[in-house]
């Protein structure tokens, strides 16, 4: 039986890591360590990508980035790499990773070595900081969770994600069949 980890990872330790391939990630002081993605994966966060940033072409509401990335809200023992988010507008025009605060949207693509810190550690965290969407998509499943602030456990989508932020005049729907790889 392993030993649990004693060092508590602060955001700076996270960062001093080495550029070798994998993410690092920290969440009140857990190091979450994932390998690079497979090409499923990155199949869905670019389609993803191409489509929210279509919409925000036509509804102005926030820019879309992908990782990596540096979102810690400030804190010390928090730095987390959503794969795509949505800021807001005026916060991404400031170009510096410290002020990157409200992400309207945060999603994870599961992989099998993210299930659980997608599902469980990182999803605690964006409900504390007051996300109000996040989507975790399971590409196996071929399913994906939409969770909000005060939920206790996801609502279940498995034809179509639909996000309406506010500010924007219509909502964004994208069928989960043109997102994800075929088999």
């Amino acid at each position: 039986m392993g030993m649990a980890a004693s060092t508590y990872y602060s955001a700076e330790m996270v960062r001093a890591l080495p550029e070798d391939g994998k993410r690092y990630e920290t969440v009140h002081g857990e190091l979450l360590v994932t390998p690079s993605p497979r090409l499923p994966h990155q199949y869905v966060v670019t389609e993803l990508t191409v489509r929210i940033a279509n919409y925000l072409s036509a509804h102005p509401v926030g820019r879309v980035l992908i990782s990596p990335a540096d979102i810690s809200w400030g804190r010390e023992d928090v730095l987390v790499q959503p794969d795509l988010f949505v800021v807001s507008r005026e916060e991404a025009r400031t170009n510096d990773w410290a002020q990157l605060r409200t992400l309207l949207l945060a999603v994870e693509v599961l992989s099998p070595s993210t299930g659980r810190a997608d599902r469980f550690t990182k999803r605690r965290l964006y409900q504390e900081f007051g996300v109000p969407t996040y989507w975790i998509i399971d590409i196996e499943a071929r399913a994906a969770e939409v969770w909000t602030p005060d939920a206790t456990f996801p609502t279940v989508e498995r034809e179509r994600l639909v996000w309406h932020p506010g500010g924007a005049r219509d909502a964004l729907a994208i069928e989960l069949s043109d997102l994800l790889p075929t088999r």
